[in-house]
């Protein structure tokens, strides 16, 4: 198990391509087994999940309810990492910050009209064709029906669609977890409201607060928690004062799914939600968010460990591995190369490519930052009369 604090040498080019690759990984281990719970995952696979499996029916896949036509497993990514690499290709586009505004203009032009190839679906088609309905919302509300792009997530079922992707502004404030949280939570209104949008906001503030030199799980959750508000700051701390008490992820995920239940609307039949669930709420809280940083706390920070517990946990496993798997590499701690490679390959993607591109992006968006400052400081001093001490 990496100790804690290892990843403080890390570089910030090696913190994004962590997060980035170490979401994308995540995210394909957990497909598989995505909305089963760990006694259905034990008795399919023999045992716990230690990598990456087939789908869950086999070659029956493209008829198999629930999951078809979507072939799930043997390394293919999902839609968190689809919608991952479209953030990362806006931040591309724009070459700044970016707010909702940035979603309707650049976000879902890409999602409707450049086909690319969707591991899943084993074809080229629009991501369009693949995100799921509450990620759909941005096409219907800001495309067709004109929507400000900042009340547009207003109405959209709550669930964790805005925070799954929200990694590479957590990158883009690398150290600065406040201004991840901001601006996270701007980008978000045009796809979540309520515990949906706060969680992108505080999953971006995570990610932010891991690529701090010297920080540790024990530092990213005291971000979080200065951070997050209601429902999900209680969820959250109730998650990781649980997983404190574990070393193994195999005696926590019963206490871990105990802690965050009081929070989680979509009560204890994943497959077949509440009426009450995915609601606004000021009292609950996604469950994806408070169970990464609780594997993350478990793991003390190291990749295998948190994944494979997110992983192992069920339910919505794969959104799990997706946020544990980012902080974890943006805490510095190794994505398993052979896990990486099979990915890569099995989904046709360059893994590397995007983290590259952010890096590059992330240095311009720091330059026009200080110039900024520097301009609002100058402008104080003269307002004050005082020395500018830039």
């Amino acid at each position: 198990m990496t100790p804690k604090g290892e990843g403080t040498g890390s570089t910030l080019d090696e913190r994004i391509a962590g997060a980035l690759v170490g979401a994308a990984v995540g995210d394909a281990l957990g497909g598989p087994v995505e909305g089963y719970s760990p006694e259905q995952i034990t008795e399919r696979h023999g045992g716990r999940v230690h990598g990456i499996v087939g789908p869950w029916n086999g070659d029956d896949w493209r008829t198999a309810r629930p999951i078809a036509p979507y072939h799930k497993g043997d390394g293919h990514v999902t839609d968190d990492t689809l919608m991952t690499h479209a953030l990362v290709r806006v931040y591309a586009t724009v070459r700044d910050h970016l707010d909702a505004y940035a979603v309707a203009e650049h976000l879902v032009p890409d999602l409707m009209g450049t086909p690319r190839w969707i591991p899943e679906l084993a074809a080229e088609a629009l991501p369009l064709q693949r995100i799921f309905l509450a990620e759909k919302w941005l096409v219907a509300r800001l495309h067709y029906g004109h929507v400000d792009p900042r009340e547009a997530g207003t109405g959209n079922i709550v669930n964790c669609g805005a925070a799954m992707y929200m990694a590479p502004v957590g990158l883009v404030n690398a150290a600065n977890p406040a201004g991840a949280y901001a601006e996270a939570l701007d980008i978000a209104g045009a796809h979540q409201s309520s515990y949906g949008r706060e969680a992108a906001g505080v999953f971006a503030a995570g990610v932010a607060a891991a690529c701090a030199p010297g920080a540790t799980p024990d530092s990213v959750v005291a971000a979080c928690l200065a951070l997050a508000k209601d429902g999900t700051r209680s969820a959250i701390e109730a998650v990781c004062e649980v997983a404190a008490r574990h070393t193994d992820f195999e005696s926590a995920l019963v206490p871990l799914r105990e802690a965050v239940a009081p929070y989680d609307t979509v009560g204890p039949d994943y497959r077949s939600p509440s009426l009450g669930a995915r609601r606004p709420s000021r009292l609950h809280s996604i469950e994806e968010l408070p169970l990464a940083l609780g594997m993350l706390v478990v793991a003390a920070g190291d990749y295998r460990h948190a994944v494979l517990g997110s992983v192992n946990y069920g339910r919505d496993c794969d959104s799990i591995a997706t946020m544990s798997g980012a902080l974890a590499g943006a805490l510095g701690s190794e994505v398993p190369h052979d896990w990486a490679k099979t990915v890569a390959e099995s989904s046709r993607l360059d893994l590397d490519a995007p983290a590259r591109t952010l890096t590059e992006v992330t240095g311009e968006i720091f330059e026009r930052d200080v110039r900024r400052h520097r301009a609002h400081a100058s402008a104080y001093a003269a307002l004050t009369g005082t020395p500018c001490s830039d």
